[in-house]
């Protein structure tokens, strides 16, 4: 039996972990938190910062994996091509194009060297002359960590969004850039040969928290014009990073007329996405996600996109309180709800905490965007 290193223990994962172990190979599962989901459903949990390269190599060679699967974190993903110097494992970019692709700065000035649709970046001698809010971000965290919108410019509420975004990031950079304000969407696809051979859009918005998404649902009805454009970009930057057979995952905003790329990413995202793309349309996307990892090419032969009518959302909380319950303000059907804290616990204020991921069933696209208004104004339930 063949073995698999999985890097990641959070419950996202899971889909990955259940479509290796379902295709019969021996799954070991690497991450520093025992008390994940995974490092509690599973007797292979190895304990390792597996951002450490020296721990991570040693536990590669002392187990002799066959494959390596990047989980549903960008670290898990960088650390899988930093370790991958001698290209024994599949699926996997260059650290070269991994750095770029997974580097805000740098995933920046590829974009503007290319002419890619993506707002405008700022020294910060050059933002004292502008009059447009700005928002200051690490170049290398994730889930809205250390982000700032900036509308009063001026050295002081600068200097604040800086110190902020660089305490927050493990190499101490930060990007400066233009505040695009419009709907937040994500694309995303698969690609062989760098071309997509299947795509989904996904809207998505933050309510407890204005930089963590924690809403969001399956679109079919995005714009031809907008979403061929977006299409054509990201098979661009397929064949101009020259990357390999797998997922392609973009981050953007739709203005009035056009759109902004925000980032791109190639593991897969996080709160269970893969969930929501398998209960909205059918489609099996951990296991199109985890194939080019275990040396199986993908591809779409025949496939019935369903069109179900489901919204996922994070349960979480602006602020810190002791949980005890939550009590729904509307009747809604539940197809799925995975808790991620218990009664009793303290829940921190989003993104560093959340209580669960519900998957709610709608009667139809109207009842979905009802549901979903109400969602967005946080009226959906109520903590006790």
């Amino acid at each position: 039996m063949k073995k698999v290193l999985l890097l990641d223990t959070n419950v996202s994962s899971f889909p990955i972990y259940n479509f290796l172990v379902e295709s019969g190979y021996e799954v070991y599962v690497a991450g520093g938190k025992p008390s994940d989901c995974l490092a509690k459903y599973t007797d292979n949990y190895i304990n390792i910062d597996y951002s450490n390269l020296y721990f991570l190599e040693d536990i590669i060679n002392a187990y002799d994996f066959d494959f390596l699967v990047p989980g549903c974190n960008d670290m898990s993903y960088i650390s899988a091509t930093r370790v991958n110097s001698k290209n024994k494992f599949y699926g996997l970019d260059t650290t070269e194009i991994s750095e770029i692709i997974n580097n805000k700065s740098k995933f920046r000035k590829f974009a503007i060297d290319n002419n890619l649709n993506v707002p405008m970046v700022y020294t910060k001698d050059e933002i004292y002359q502008l009059n447009n809010p700005i928002i200051i971000k690490p170049a290398d965290a994730y889930s809205g960590r250390g982000v700032s919108i900036v509308k009063d410019i001026n050295k002081s509420n600068i200097d604040t969004a800086i110190e902020n975004a660089i305490n927050y990031s493990k190499n101490k950079e930060c990007v400066i850039e233009e505040y695009v304000e419009g709907q937040l969407y994500s694309h995303t696809a698969f690609i062989s040969d760098k071309k997509i051979i299947i795509d989904f859009f996904v809207i998505e918005d933050c309510t407890a928290n204005k930089f963590t998404v924690d809403t969001s649902y399956v679109v079919n009805d995005f714009p031809d014009e907008i979403k061929n454009e977006i299409k054509n970009q990201i098979e661009f930057i397929a064949s101009k990073l020259d990357l390999v057979d797998g997922l392609i995952h973009t981050q953007f905003i739709k203005t009035e007329n056009s759109f902004k790329i925000i980032e791109v990413t190639r593991r897969c995202p996080g709160d269970l996405y893969s969930d929501l793309i398998k209960i909205s349309t059918d489609f099996d996307y951990a296991e199109y996600y985890t194939k080019p990892f275990i040396n199986q090419k993908i591809y779409i032969d025949k496939f019935e996109r369903k069109e179900n009518s489901i919204i996922r959302h994070t349960i979480s909380s602006s602020e810190i309180l002791n949980y005890i319950g939550i009590q729904f303000n509307e009747n809604i059907e539940i197809k799925s709800f995975i808790p991620l804290s218990i009664t009793g616990d303290q829940l921190k204020e989003s993104p560093f905490g959340r209580l669960g991921i519900v998957f709610i069933n709608c009667i139809d696209s109207d009842k979905l965007k009802q549901l979903y208004s109400i969602i967005l104004k946080r009226q959906l339930y109520k903590f006790n």
